[in-house]
């Protein structure tokens, strides 16, 4: 590899690096807030375990499970596309898109039961962060499906050319999302475990 080639990688990633910029300031975001969860939690560790207790374990580890077979839909998306099998990456973001469209009704239903419950951003700490952490990567999934939808609808268009570049923005924006919620799963629901 000469070094005009490896220049070329760091100043084009895939997914581009404007991109890449944004998910940085993203994942420090995320950072802040799983430091303060963490610093609050060594602060309160009784607090932290008992309320880690009144969630829905069921809730948590199936939508892992649905957001982690998601990302491994985005990368065969990716993947199909790249050898040239458009209809197979359109099936497979079509996936992507199910396994999103679950995440969110799941945690949605989850929000309805700690509502149910009052168990809102005002109990304490544990469930302010809860509330904060998850909302706001829930909101990260929502934008994300938005923008698989519109990739869908431009890949289905006989006239609108889809790049590699386009679709594995698409996918680095989805691995985002799963990276995050590997971090805040553990941290909110198994955080009995730990104390």
């Amino acid at each position: 590899m000469d070094q005009n080639t490896s220049y070329n990688q760091i100043l084009y990633p895939p997914g581009r690096i404007l991109l890449w910029f944004i998910i940085f300031l993203e994942l420090i975001t995320f950072g802040i807030g799983m430091i303060g969860l963490a610093y609050y939690g060594w602060l309160e560790p009784v607090l932290f375990y008992e309320s880690s207790f009144q969630h829905n374990k069921v809730f948590g580890t199936l939508n892992t499970l649905i957001l982690l077979s998601s990302g491994y839909s985005m990368a065969r998306a990716v993947s199909t596309f790249q050898e040239k099998k458009k209809d197979q990456a359109i099936r497979y973001l079509k996936w992507t898109a199910l396994g999103g469209i679950l995440f969110a009704g799941f945690k949605s239903w989850e929000y309805y039961e700690k509502l149910s419950l009052g168990l809102d951003m005002g109990e304490n700490t544990f469930f302010t962060f809860y509330w904060l952490l998850t909302g706001f990567h829930l909101i990260h999934v929502l934008v994300g499906l938005v923008i698989l939808g519109w990739t869908l609808f431009k890949m289905k268009l006989s006239n609108t050319a889809t790049t590699k570049g386009d679709l594995q923005s698409v996918g680095v924006f989805w691995h985002m999302c799963d990276l995050i919620w590997l971090l805040l799963f553990p941290s909110l629901y198994l955080i009995c475990v730990f104390a």
